[in-house]
C-alpha cells in the first residue's frame, strides 16, 4: 500500500513538473512575442519617417542619414534576434533612429511629433540649454540646443569615454573624428572638457556639479585647449555613444 502511495505521489509530482514547464515555456513565448512586436512597431514607424522626410538643410540631411543608419541596423538586428534581450536591443536602435528623425523634423521647422520613450543610453546625460563655442588644438567646436548650418550634427545624449555628453546639436562629430585625426582619446577629452566646462554657467550645472563629474575649471584648461576665454557663441553636434544609467541634467 505504501509503495502504491509513493508511486501515485511520484506520478503527481511528475505531472505537476511537466505542467509547470509547459506554463513557463508558454509565458516565455508570450513575452518573446510581445517584445518582438514592440520592436517591430518602432522599426516600422522609423521606416515611415525615413521614407517620408526630406530636406536640403545640412542639419536635416545629417539627421536623416543617422536615422537611416539606425533603420538599417535595427532591421538587421530584428532578423537575427532570437531572445528577449536581442529584441530589446533592436527596439533601442529603432528608438535612437526615431530621435534622429524627430531632430530632422525640428530642423525642418515642423511638428516633431509625440515624445518618444527615453533611450537607455541617454538617461541622465541631460540636454544643452545654451550655445557655446571653444577652440581646441587649433580647431573651433560649437554646440547648442538648436540646429543650424554650422551645427548640423544631432546627438541624443550619452557618454564619451565615460563622460556624460548632453543631447543637442554639434558642429562636428568629434567623438568619431578625434581618432581618425590622430588626436586620440586625449583630444576628445579636451574637447569635452572645453565644451562642457562650468565656465558656461548653464542653469542647474555649476562648478560643484562639474567637479563631481570630473570637469575641470575653465582656467585649468586654458593652456591645453587653446583659446578658452571671452564670449562663447554656439552651435550643435551629434553622433553615436554607448551608455547606461548615469546622473546628469540640463547643460
Amino acid at each position: 500500500m505504501e509503495l502504491l502511495l509513493v508511486a501515485v505521489l511520484v506520478v503527481l509530482l511528475a505531472g505537476a513538473f511537466v505542467w509547470w514547464r509547459r506554463e513557463s515555456a508558454a509565458r516565455e513565448a508570450r513575452r518573446l512575442a510581445d517584445v518582438r512586436a514592440d520592436a517591430q512597431r518602432w522599426y516600422e514607424r522609423l521606416g515611415g519617417q525615413v521614407m517620408n522626410l526630406h530636406g536640403d538643410h545640412p542639419a536635416v540631411r545629417q539627421a536623416l542619414v543617422d536615422a537611416g543608419e539606425r533603420y538599417n541596423a535595427a532591421g538587421s538586428q530584428l532578423e537575427q534576434a532570437r531572445t528577449v534581450e536581442q529584441y530589446r536591443l533592436a527596439r533601442e536602435t529603432a528608438l535612437e533612429g526615431l530621435t534622429y528623425a524627430r531632430a530632422a523634423r525640428v530642423a525642418l521647422g515642423i511638428d516633431p511629433g509625440p515624445e518618444l520613450p527615453p533611450l537607455a543610453a541617454a538617461q541622465g546625460a541631460g540636454q544643452l540649454t545654451r550655445e557655446r563655442q571653444v577652440d581646441v588644438q587649433g580647431q573651433t567646436f560649437r554646440a547648442g540646443p538648436q540646429p543650424g548650418r554650422d551645427t548640423p550634427y544631432y546627438y541624443p545624449g550619452g557618454r564619451y569615454q565615460g563622460r556624460p555628453v548632453p543631447a543637442g546639436w554639434y558642429s562636428t562629430p568629434w567623438w568619431k573624428t578625434a581618432l581618425g585625426a590622430g588626436a586620440g582619446v586625449l583630444g576628445g577629452m579636451l574637447i569635452a572638457d572645453a565644451l562642457f566646462s562650468p565656465a558656461f554657467a548653464d542653469p542647474g550645472y555649476g562648478f560643484e556639479a562639474a567637479g563631481q563629474e570630473g570637469f575641470g575649471d575653465a582656467s585649468g584648461f586654458g593652456d591645453q585647449s587653446g583659446d578658452f576665454g571671452g564670449d562663447f557663441g554656439g552651435g550643435d553636434f551629434g553622433g553615436d555613444f554607448g551608455g547606461g544609467d548615469f546622473g546628469g541634467g540640463d547643460w
